[in-house]
């Protein structure tokens, strides 16, 4: 038993079957891709216990008692619950006026809003597999107390292959969540110090 994306899997899976292949097979999560199947694109990646694993490499049945994070995962975790929280809110004020839509559309990770809005992927085979691994990478960093310059994050990203040549913008979506998250401890450290 394992948990994928928050929702406890109990699977009878072949010895031999890989992350990946349960993922995308038995689970029908598709975001998570097949490359190279040899663990040199990181297309395949993932959150094994809040790291980033290549799953193609992963046999399904060492994830027992771990919990998986793949792409569509993402936008189910704090960000969602912040829309649901968002949409209870605006619930409670009535419509909007002028809004033809009632239901708005769930909301995305940071990660992924930030690759949207810079235009970080072109055929988007590749990004899935960048998102999971940006968002474990910021993760590492933030444990490390690293600075995250352009040179840092390609250095910690040269795991993931983009044959489309995005990888300006993916820097730079990259490096707007990385400053949101900066900023974000820098009120949570002014907040402790007022105290």
């Amino acid at each position: 038993m394992f948990c994928v994306n928050g929702h406890p899997q109990e699977l009878r899976v072949d010895n031999r079957a890989t992350l990946l292949d349960v993922l995308r097979e038995q689970l029908a999560l598709p975001g998570t891709k097949k490359g190279c199947d040899h663990g040199q694109c990181g297309a395949c990646t993932v959150l094994l216990d809040g790291r980033r694993v290549n799953s193609c490499l992963i046999l399904a049945v060492t994830c027992r008692d771990t919990a998986v994070t793949t792409v569509e995962g993402l936008s189910s975790g704090t960000a969602a619950k912040m829309s649901t929280q968002m949409a209870a809110q605006r619930a409670a004020q009535g419509p909007a006026q002028g809004s033809a839509q009632p239901h708005e559309r769930p909301s995305l990770h940071p990660m992924q809003e930030a690759f949207a809005a810079h235009d970080a992927l072109q055929c988007g085979y590749c990004t899935p597999g960048q998102i999971c691994s940006a968002v474990g990478m910021l993760e590492e960093a933030a444990a490390e107390e690293a600075k995250l310059d352009e040179h840092e994050i390609r250095e910690r990203m040269s795991g993931n292959i983009c044959r489309c040549g995005a990888y300006v913008n993916i820097v730079a979506a990259i490096q707007e969540v990385a400053g949101q998250e900066v900023a974000g401890q820098e009120v949570a450290a002014q907040e402790v110090a007022a105290r």
